[in-house]
């Protein structure tokens, strides 16, 4: 019982929302003043949910139950302006409500499917008059009649679900207190620069967005959302982790479709985001089918609108409007601002808006690369800026492509002179977080280190995977994280050790850091801090750091060595083999030991 109650309960919860956009002045807790149509049942007996399904769904006219005929169907314009008697006794209104669901159902039938709406809210209407009390009967009976209102619901909406979807005008351009208060804030208020800001952007990405939202039958007004959601900025981050022009978390993101890894995060495509959002909205409207509860749900979730419905104190939602006061502050905001924007839109000499300031759309072609590249360096190749290719690229997250086959937009007429230039174009690694190392010491917390880096406890904690920030072993080897992050990019500072067997020095310059040194000098900043007796990374300008022991051989005559610089994917073995030496050879007359790295950009002798 107690399980048959709580799905009755969850199905009226649900059609409530689904009143709003079927019936938006029905279903509501006051007796709707209709005479009921005089149809009698055969007999008293309460009717087993199963007697009701069967004769409301499938039997259109049994020998127990004689339904009406079509032509004797009356609408409430027949029925007059007499007011339901309230001294019928209980089982008299639920049977009269039995007739209403059957009248329903004739109606729906023949396609008028408002009236089907209205006989249904009188039958509500009659069951909600209905004071059971201790009669375990009456309410069983009662509770059978609201389930199967609750079915009908559900079928009359799934009917009509394609005449909404189709219909471009279905959000309601309401407008009250709130939805003015929205208007005067974007027109004369502290949010007009933010709304003309966001209208100009608009002009990239809406048309693309309109294009779309036509395909999928959804109402155009819908093109507008970003502007409230992001204000047409494809980075736009909110305190929720939600990210893009649709603002999709994480988790969102990936049930509707969008990757996320390293190289790309498709919630900055606007291309691809809008396809997930529209993939969402149609979910919504599935479950609500009210635009203004969809909007509301779209920005807190809908286990939250639905949360918010259940702790009504009507049985049936109207609309949105019941639910603003209940819901969080920011996601009351969310409707009014949105309804406020189309008022604007669409009267904006009104208001004093100029459309014509809207940024022309973006324009591109796709080309397919399998190399992992820079922008930068692509935007070289081809002829254009950088500015360009990370405009029509945002979803890469570090500018850079992935090394697999990838999409990649270029500027209109520039795809086949970047597949060209496209072996020209040095392949560039994924930026490092600029890290150094530091050895545990008795007595030392990770609060204490971290103070002495300038970092933070959480950011060390991440980089050495760390749990716990009270527990660290004395001896263990930490990474500390730095600002920055550390690119394999060429670089014309970069320099061979110079060759002496004497022991190296560097006075420390400003603009100097350990990391920049040990890459001048090839070698590492932990080979730096061990030399010079270092606990950290701090330097001062005229500190003399030791760079090598001067362990090395002895000069070698480079007069008549040639020169090479490392590319990217070099290795000291194969340039030894590029050049036909060996690799004992290529490290003895650079000073290089098996254990020195080497860099991109980086000159080194050889044969």
């Amino acid at each position: 019982m107690r399980r048959y109650t709580l799905i009755v309960t969850l199905l009226v919860a649900m059609t409530a929302l689904f009143l709003g956009a079927c019936a938006p002045s029905a279903m509501n807790t006051k007796a709707t003043a209709n005479v009921a149509p005089d149809m009698g049942v055969g007999d008293n007996t309460p009717l087993s949910p199963a007697d009701i399904d069967e004769n409301v769904y499938q039997n259109g006219g049994s020998d127990d139950i004689a339904l009406m005929g079509a032509g004797e169907l009356p609408s409430k314009a027949e029925s007059g302006a007499a007011t339901i008697p309230t001294d019928k006794p209980p089982q008299a209104k639920l049977d009269e409500a039995l007739d209403f669901c059957r009248a329903s159902q004739e109606y729906w039938q023949r396609g008028e499917l408002e009236k089907a709406v209205d006989s249904l809210d009188q039958a509500y209407a009659l069951i909600l008059e209905v004071e059971a009390q201790d009669d375990f009967k009456l309410i069983q009976e009662k509770e059978d009649l609201r389930f199967m209102i609750s079915k009908r619901i559900l079928e009359i909406y799934a009917s009509r679900n394609i005449v909404v979807n189709g219909n471009h005008h279905a959000i309601p351009l309401e407008m009250n207190r709130h939805v003015q208060a929205e208007i005067k804030r974007f027109t004369v208020g502290p949010e007009k620069v933010f709304f003309l800001k966001s209208l100009k952007r608009s002009g990239r990405y809406r048309p693309e967005i309109l294009r779309a939202l036509k395909e999928a039958g959804l109402p155009e007004e819908l093109s507008w959302l970003p502007l409230i959601e992001s204000g047409f900025k494809v980075k736009a981050l909110s305190r929720a982790r939600a990210l893009g022009l649709w603002q999709f978390i994480p988790s969102t993101g990936y049930k509707f479709g969008l990757k996320r890894d390293q190289f790309i995060d498709e919630r900055m495509d606007p291309d691809k985001a809008t396809t997930a959002a529209i993939a969402y909205l149609k979910e919504l409207h599935n479950i609500f089918g009210d635009w203004t509860t969809v909007l509301a749900a779209y920005n807190c979730g809908e286990g939250r609108v639905l949360r918010t419905i259940r702790t009504q104190n009507v049985n049936y939602l109207d609309n949105f409007w019941d639910l603003y006061e209940r819901l969080p502050r920011e996601t009351a905001r969310y409707v009014p601002r949105f309804l406020a924007t189309l008022h604007i839109l669409n009267a904006p000499e009104k208001y004093g808006i100029d459309l014509s300031i809207a940024d022309p759309p973006l324009t591109y072609e796709t080309v397919t690369v399998a190399k992992q590249i820079s922008l930068k360096d692509a935007a070289r190749a081809i002829g254009t800026t950088e500015f360009e290719l990370r405009q029509i690229n945002p979803e890469l997250r570090y500018k850079i492509s992935p090394p697999r086959s990838y999409e990649l937009k270029v500027p209109v007429g520039k795809g086949e002179t970047l597949l060209a230039q496209i072996d020209t174009i040095n392949a560039t690694a994924l930026p490092r977080p600029a890290v150094v190392y530091h050895r545990v010491r008795s007595g030392e917390t990770l609060s204490t280190i971290a103070r002495r880096y300038r970092t933070s406890v959480g950011r060390i904690m991440r980089a050495n995977n760390l749990r716990s920030s009270h527990y660290i072993v004395a001896g263990k080897r930490l990474k500390i994280p730095q600002r920055g992050y550390t690119y394999t990019k060429r670089s014309t500072r970069t320099k061979p050790v110079r060759q002496t067997n004497q022991a190296q020095y560097h006075t420390v310059r400003r603009g100097d850091s350990l990391w920049n040194i040990a890459r001048q000098y090839g070698t590492t900043t932990e080979a730096i801090q061990k030399l010079n007796g270092l606990q950290g990374t701090h330097l001062h300008k005229g500190q003399v750091l030791k760079i090598s022991e001067g362990k090395h051989k002895g000069p070698v005559n480079t007069d008549q060595l040639k020169t090479y610089q490392v590319k990217m994917g070099d290795s000291p073995f194969t340039i030894a083999q590029l050049h036909k030496m060996s690799l004992d050879r290529l490290l003895e007359i650079n000073r290089l030991s098996h254990r020195s790295k080497i860099y991109p950009g980086q000159h080194l002798y050889v044969d």
